[in-house]
């Protein structure tokens, strides 16, 4: 809350006079006679100019604007409220005419004539229109004007002309608070009438306004924040308003937050930044603005207490949270730990309270959490014209093993696969983000290239990204043991035969990530390699390494358009075609690959239109982003794919597919949800025409 101090040497016409009166006689905890102090301050946070949930306090009290629009008086209700009939004109004025005298000189006589001729009880159509502010007001100003004025309120509806004069005779005190909280302290509004004819004439309410000169800041008086942190921060000069500046309520409003945000950020966590006080002199139209600060002693964090509900204990929120004891005090470390002890699913709802710590040099923090329900069932049935029907079950409990050890078990049951799987997740191990997974299945997998069954132990150790901290690295360590029974063809004609596999791999991947959003990126770069060197045991032993690298590029064309690319390599080396088990060749095709054609669809076939698979991979992918709506909340997404497999080494262009088509997208708060209709430019015999892909995310 900002107190405003005015001098008692205001102008002298009689509105302001009378006010200056009635405010003279307020209690006030300061000498001078009046003031202004803006109480709930805009977060710093707030990067929104638009924004009127939180605004200064001129006098008025701002509007809800999610709650429910009160619906105007009745002309009936108005009079009630004041005494006059609601059908007649105010008979101490000439008929339709407000403040005669003020306004003559800004009307012109057709506009008198006009509003004689307009019967006093009709209802009628009026619109508003600000006037004189110039400078004065921006974009922020007539967002909140629009919030406030009792006139906008009712523009839908038609009025008789006593309804729309009382109404604006309140917004001419909302305009001048409005300029007020901007410096302009001897601002004048009147209020004038137009009429614009025809067979249903209607009234334009004019407000116009004198803004008067901006009121500029004599002398600007900090108090306590002499000299420096031990961090070498200016500590005055996280204050940014200094003499000269405008006496803006919005201004002084918002550096008084940042200053707050600058304290806590910068190891002072005990801040009392107290409300800054303004005193307006209207003789020498200007203003003094005094602020006290307490600063509460610089700090480091200290210890982390946890209440005994929580999930983890204090330990592993120590794991989380990317400060360690001994660090300087940061408020974004605290607002960071708070968004990730969310984010492991089992948590509800955190409260993070700094404490006194051992000493007068640290803060503890003691973190009360409400646990989340750990346990999870979740079903899926669905029906593809690439893979028949797929039911799908899973239970999970993230925390059998605390902290943060999770169990999933999964089931499918479809015409083209049925497995059993279960997982063992441990989130966050050692370090933030640090992931060991562990992995037992059993699978039946009818593809159109071959068909297998297949036993498996898995694991991975690896650093994620998420949509709390994109980070710019993550890899993947991992180790993999497969017993598989397959079944492909082979010869001319070909003949079914089936050979089992024992497979142990150790994959490995790496990424780099500069694009600027996890699930929809619209500018940067991606850039990743995965290489996975195999021993495979069938008739002998022999080995080979898988090899894949993907890169993705994001190009904004203003706004509303992002060009988009991908290119996908792959090659096996050591090994024959033939030779490699068919579950660990390289296939393409479908709604993650080239759109257009089916699931694995592209590549060499044998003699029964079969897909084999091949050594090497080549894709291309090339889209066109374009969003609309009032937020560019949907898009059309053009695109065109390209794929080849090869069984060499090295892809062959004689063997490229090209797909083009159509997306939808709608940008949720939770990520695209996109719909892709494709179709394949030169198909091979058996290929749709037509693929539709749904999926939640960007294509890439």
């Amino acid at each position: 809350m900002l107190r405003r101090l005015r001098s008692c040497c205001s102008p002298s016409h009689g509105r302001r006079v009378l006010w200056s009166a009635v405010i003279a006689l307020l209690p006030l905890p300061l000498s001078s006679p009046y003031a202004q102090t803006l109480a709930s301050p805009p977060s710093a946070e707030q990067a929104d100019p638009l924004d009127v949930g939180d605004m200064p306090d001129i006098g008025l009290d701002w509007p809800d604007l999610d709650a429910p629009a009160t619906p105007l008086p009745s002309a009936a209700e108005e009079a009630a409220a004041t005494g006059e009939d609601a059908g007649e004109a105010d008979p101490t004025l000439p008929p339709l005419l407000l403040e005669e005298e003020q306004l003559a000189e800004d009307r012109s006589p057709s506009d008198s004539d006009a509003l004689v001729s307009l019967d006093p009880s009709a209802p009628l159509r009026y619109r508003t229109t600000l006037d004189g502010l110039g400078d004065a007001a921006d974009t922020t100003f007539h967002t909140r004007f629009d919030a406030l004025s009792i006139l906008k309120q009712g523009e839908g509806e038609r009025a008789n002309i006593a309804q729309i004069r009382r109404r604006g005779q309140s917004d001419v005190d909302l305009v001048d608070e409005l300029l007020r909280s901007r410096g302009y302290y001897d601002s004048n509004t009147r209020l004038r009438f137009g009429v614009d004819p025809g067979t249903d004439p209607s009234v334009n309410a004019i407000l116009g306004a004198n803004p008067g000169p901006r009121y500029a800041l004599r002398l600007v008086d900090v108090h306590g924040l002499d000299g420096s942190s031990p961090l070498g921060q200016d500590l005055r000069a996280l204050f940014e308003v200094k003499a000269g500046d405008p006496a803006d309520t919005d201004a002084i409003l918002a550096a008084t937050d940042k200053l707050r945000l600058g304290l806590g950020e910068g190891g002072y966590p005990f801040a009392d930044v107290r409300e800054p006080v303004l005193t307006v002199d209207h003789q020498q139209r200007d203003a003094v603005l005094n602020l006290g600060v307490e600063t509460g002693g610089f700090r480091r964090f200290g210890e982390i207490k946890v209440n005994t509900e929580a999930p983890f204990d204090a330990r592993h929120v120590g794991v989380i949270s990317r400060f360690r004891s001994g660090e300087p005090y940061n408020q974004s470390d605290i607002t960071d730990l708070n968004r990730a002890l969310i984010a492991t699913g089992l948590v509800s709802q955190v409260t993070i309270t700094p404490e006194e710590g051992k000493n007068s040099e640290t803060v503890d923090l003691a973190v009360s959490m409400a646990p989340a329900p750990p346990r999870t069932i979740s079903g899926e049935i669905g029906y593809g014209t690439g893979e028949g029907a797929r039911v799908e079950a899973s239970w999970q409990h993230r925390n059998f093993f605390p902290p943060e050890g999770g169990i999933t078990l999964r089931g499918v049951i479809g015409t083209q696969e049925q497995s059993l799987t279960a997982t063992f997740r441990r989130n966050n191990l050692g370090r933030r983000d640090r992931v060991l997974n562990v992995e037992l299945s059993a699978a039946n997998v009818d593809q159109p290239a071959y068909q297998a069954v297949t036993a498996g132990l898995a694991g991975s150790f690896e650093r994620q990204t998420n949509i709390i901290f994109q980070k710019d690295w993550t890899w993947s360590l991992g180790a993999e043991l497969r017993v598989s029974d397959e079944r492909d063809y082979y010869g001319s004609p070909p003949v079914a035969r089936r050979r089992t596999y024992v497979i142990a791999a150790l994959p490995t991947g790496i990424t780099y990530d500069a694009s600027d959003d996890l699930l929809d990126p619209r500018k940067g770069f991606r850039l990743g390699g995965r290489i996975s060197p195999e021993l495979s045991l069938q008739s002998g032993v022999f080995s080979y390494i898988r090899a894949q690298v993907d890169g993705s590029y994001y190009l904004p064309m203003g706004d509303r358009l992002t060009l988009a690319g991908r290119v996908r390599l792959g090659t096996i080396v050591g090994a024959s075609a033939d030779r490699i088990a068919p579950t660990r060749r390289f296939y393409a095709g479908g709604g993650g690959s080239v759109r257009g054609y089916g699931y694995q669809a592209i590549g060499p076939r044998d003699l029964n239109n079969t897909p084999e698979g091949g050594r090497s991979l080549g894709e291309l992918a090339l889209e066109a982003r374009f969003r609309f709506g009032s937020l560019n909340q949907f898009g059309v997404v053009p695109f065109i794919d390209a794929g080849t497999i090869s069984p060499d080494p090295w892809p062959s262009l004689s063997e490229l597919r090209v797909g083009a088509g159509l997306g939808l997208r709608y940008y949720s708060n939770f990520g695209p949800i996109r719909i892709d209709v494709g179709t394949p430019l030169n198909p091979q015999p058996g290929d749709s025409r037509i693929g539709v892909y749904v999926s939640l995310g960007q294509a890439f």
